[in-house]
């Protein structure tokens, strides 16, 4: 048999070609450093002694170093993350109020590995209140505020999924009188609000409310004192409201959070505000919807 050479070693050199083309590339990362003594540190923008939490810009410088990383992965807690070559940046907390956030950083080293670590840090954030609430509520200065006892649904109350008091709407000087009453004032503090209240030393609670303000029995004229400054959160509204039936603007008073009629409610959302008129809503102890209507003291 005839052997043809040259198509033979044309033959052995494409099989040749094919092995070297079907060999795995191989890569590598080179030294695979885990990063070590990672530290973390933070700075609130205005904090003091007097003001732990800070002066309410959200602002916090976020410090963190580590050997060996070449990026950092940082949770703000909030809901935000970040990757950065560098350790230091300003992030700025929007949440209005006083609340706890962890950040967990995590410093990334070679083949991306990492060290982590946290830290809980608690954040003011001032509420800018819109001008038309300061001024509605204030003048600019003070206003007081009573109930308006002639106006039918001066106190309700309703479900939860809506907005309006149908379940009970009280008639014109229905109540007891202890509640009628009460001075609510309205003071402007720079870009805040203070209330202040005068009871004349009683204020009424629902039954389901007495025990939350550290009484007993049922709906009824109680002895409370009331007295102080109160310094208003406004924040944005969280109830299901809009625009047609709220301002969506609510506030939270800070210790038992009394205005006037008490169900164990603290925070207030302004479902109207004229510069004559105000109706709130806030949720009882008994998970209903409680409604109030004021009116300027005359």
């Amino acid at each position: 048999m005839k052997i043809n050479i040259k198509a033979l070693i044309t033959i052995c050199l494409a099989a040749v070609i094919i092995v070297i083309g079907c060999k795995k590339q191989e890569y590598t990362f080179g030294k695979i450093v885990t990063p070590k003594d990672l530290t973390l540190s933070t700075v609130i923008e205005g904090a003091d002694a007097a003001n732990p939490a800070g002066a309410g810009s959200g602002n916090v410088t976020i410090k963190t170093s580590a050997t060996g990383a070449i990026s950092y992965k940082i949770d703000f807690g909030d809901g935000n993350t970040k990757i950065v070559s560098e350790g230091e940046l300003v992030h700025k907390y929007t949440n209005p109020g006083t609340s706890d956030y962890t950040i967990v950083v995590s410093a990334i080293g070679t083949g991306g590995v990492t060290t982590t670590t946290t830290q809980k840090i608690t954040v003011f954030v001032a509420f800018e209140i819109p001008a038309a609430i300061m001024k509605n509520l204030t003048n600019g200065s003070s206003q007081t505020w009573v109930i308006d006892r002639k106006t039918p649904g001066h106190v309700g109350v309703g479900p939860l999924d809506t907005y309006t008091s149908t379940y009970y709407s009280a008639q014109p000087d229905e109540r007891a009188e202890c509640l009628y009453d009460d001075e609510i004032t309205f003071t402007k503090d720079g870009s805040s609000i203070n209330m202040t209240i005068n009871n004349k030393g009683q204020s009424f609670f629902t039954a389901a409310a007495t025990a939350f303000y550290g009484k007993s029995g049922g709906d009824n004229c109680y002895d409370l004192d009331v007295t102080g400054v109160k310094k208003l959160a406004f924040m944005d509204a969280t109830s299901g409201s809009t625009s047609a039936n709220s301002t969506r603007i609510q506030f939270t008073v800070p210790g038992n959070g009394l205005i006037a009629f008490g169900t164990g409610g603290t925070t207030y959302e302004l479902m109207e505000l004229t510069a004559t008129n105000i109706t709130v809503r806030s949720i009882g102890i008994d998970g209903l919807a409680w409604y109030q209507k004021f009116k300027l003291k005359p």
